[in-house]
């Protein structure tokens, strides 16, 4: 009786509709032998090895993150894209293209129960060390819980990080034209951090292109552009200032 009461108390301590992790029970003190007794007796459910749900909650990709991010402390969230979807910052609802983009850290992996299991939703994972893990990101609420997602700054650099094999040049720039509103020092703090030289110059090229107020107090004297010319395509257009030669229909788009 004690035990159920105690796993009652930790079920509700969580949010409805989040994943609990193995490993985190068992840290609270509740063994193999004990969750699978809580198993028979349909207090809980598995969605796959290490990863159980509460019974009668229905899995979410959001409440898997939920328990990536606050269980394990990892550095995974949603980021690119699927970040701006959900600030409700692009009208490129990448959510009803029915994936998402994950990103993490270059030494974090997807656990298997997360990337084997059917969330009804394809899910594009990406790990990387070319911003750090703890700046740029921001909390939102999803249902009953809170997840750090990248802000827009971050996550267009998300975006222009997949370019151009994964990610569209021209609809970047169609992002960045919808993000007038940023702060100066955010993205002074990001481009700093970045590591990505081709992140960096995009990111100002179209910033500047843009002709965004913000723009204008940007401060890129610390900001490392690297040395030498960047070819994204053949035959494009080359751009002296941040030595990167773009697609035409880049340059040319009104």
């Amino acid at each position: 009786m004690e035990k159920e009461q105690k796993i009652n108390q930790l079920l509700n301590s969580q949010p409805q509709g989040v994943v609990y992790l193995s490993s985190w029970l068992t840290e609270k003190g509740f063994s193999t032998q004990l969750l699978n007794r809580y198993k028979k007796s349909n207090w809980i459910y598995s969605i796959g090895p290490g990863a159980w749900m509460r019974m009668g909650d229905q899995p979410t990709y959001q409440g898997g993150v939920f328990a990536l991010q606050q269980q394990a402390n990892l550095n995974i969230h949603p980021g690119g894209k699927t970040a701006l979807s959900l600030l409700g910052k692009t009208h490129y609802l990448e959510l009803s293209t029915k994936q998402v983009t994950l990103f993490g850290g270059s030494e974090e992996k997807l656990p298997a129960w997360f990337s084997k299991y059917d969330w009804e939703i394809k899910v594009n994972y990406f790990s990387s060390s070319f911003l750090p893990p703890d700046i740029g990101l921001q909390a939102i609420e999803q249902d009953a819980f809170n997840l750090l997602v990248s802000n827009p700054a971050r996550a267009l650099m998300e975006c222009l990080y997949l370019t151009p094999k994964k990610q569209e040049l021209v609809e970047c720039y169609e992002i960045m034209e919808g993000l007038n509103n940023l702060r100066p020092k955010q993205v002074r703090e990001l481009l700093e951090a970045c590591k990505s030289i081709k992140v960096k110059r995009l990111f100002l090229y179209m910033a500047e292109k843009a002709g965004h107020d913000w723009f204008k107090y940007m401060s890129l004297e610390n900001i490392d552009l690297g040395k030498g010319k960047r070819s994204l395509v053949k035959d494009g257009v080359y751009k002296s200032k941040y030595q990167i030669t773009v697609p035409k229909t880049l340059e040319n788009y009104e």
